[in-house]
């Protein structure tokens, strides 16, 4: 399942880079990353629980800035119509763009270090048991 975060922040790391470019439409790249936003916080809020009730406490102590980061990103988010992180009227002015490019680039290393890090502990508890 973590998996399937990483892709996601692949995605958005690609979408940001083809922004930059002028390859895609701001309209269109953000119609297909503004549905990805909720999925990803509710599963990253899914997997915190799940640490909870677990006691994994390290690994919930080291993702509750991160959930802090994303209500207050979702609480200060632009007025949209929808739900949604990304406006196509502001997502092309240069420091949103790089800030959310910047975003997507920490993210993705910061799924990707707690991924190996689960990865460690469910195989150091399979082999310790």
């Amino acid at each position: 399942m973590r998996d399937r975060v990483i892709r996601i922040f692949r995605i958005f790391v690609i979408a940001f880079d083809e922004l930059k470019t002028d390859y895609k439409n701001p309209i269109d790249q953000c119609n297909s990353l503004n549905p990805l936003v909720l999925p990803e916080y509710i599963l990253h809020l899914f997997f915190n629980l799940l640490f909870a009730a677990a006691g994994e406490w390290f690994a919930l102590f080291i993702n509750v800035p991160l959930i802090a980061y994303h209500i207050n990103r979702y609480r200060t988010r632009p007025v949209m119509s929808g739900p949604g992180l990304y406006d196509p009227t502001s997502i092309m002015n240069a420091d949103v763009l790089t800030r959310c490019q910047r975003e997507g680039w920490i993210k993705l290393a910061f799924y990707l270090l707690s991924f190996f890090y689960y990865l460690y502990g469910m195989i150091y508890s399979l082999i310790s048991s």
